[in-house]
């Protein structure tokens, strides 16, 4: 399966994820049809399985790094502002290619639903000791989120510097928990 999703991710940074059907990734990947279609009955399932690659790979790298920073509040601030950024410009435009291939696909928005969530209960225990009391409202983890998608995007695509990128975010992180302590004054 690992070839069949570096196969995609190379045909989707080439050509879009308009190319990307399970007949062309059988013919770049040299196997036969029935291989493709056992691993992924169709197309929304492929185009899932690399939002899922995608997600497993940005999980991995905050893990590390979050488990070799320091334990202070700007440093996991700015290992989550980095890494997000970072496994964003690492997929490039394909990722966004992905999502909008899959705009209003059911499982997709399962899936990404979960995996947004599961990210919220990551940030929230890695800042948990930075906090006074013990939740920072889901609404703020949907901001910080949006924050993240939006400048990680801008930065793809050029518009902004990676380090312009990284520093808002973590001025978004480091504010998000200054209002959250705060208002549990």
């Amino acid at each position: 399966m690992r070839q069949l999703l570096d196969v995609s991710w190379q045909l989707i940074r080439k050509e879009g994820a308009d190319a990307l059907t399970l007949p062309r990734l059988a013919q770049d990947a040299g196997v036969a049809k029935p291989v493709v279609y056992d691993h992924f009955a169709t197309r929304e399932g492929l185009l899932t399985a690399l939002y899922r690659d995608f997600d497993a790979r940005q999980t991995a790298v905050m893990d590390a790094a979050l488990e070799q920073g320091t334990p202070t509040l700007q440093s996991r601030a700015s290992i989550i502002a980095s890494c997000y950024v970072d496994c964003v410009l690492t997929q490039g435009r394909e990722i966004p290619s992905v999502l909008a291939a899959l705009a209003g696909s059911p499982e997709l928005e399962r899936v990404k639903r979960d995996y947004q969530l599961v990210f919220f209960e990551k940030c929230r225990r890695v800042l948990a000791p930075f906090t006074r009391s013990s939740d920072v409202k889901i609404a703020s983890f949907w901001a910080m989120l949006g924050a993240a998608d939006s400048l990680s995007n801008a930065a793809a695509l050029g518009e902004i510097t990676p380090e312009e990128a990284k520093e808002e975010l973590f001025a978004a992180i480091m504010a998000m928990i200054a209002r959250h302590n705060a208002h549990s004054s």
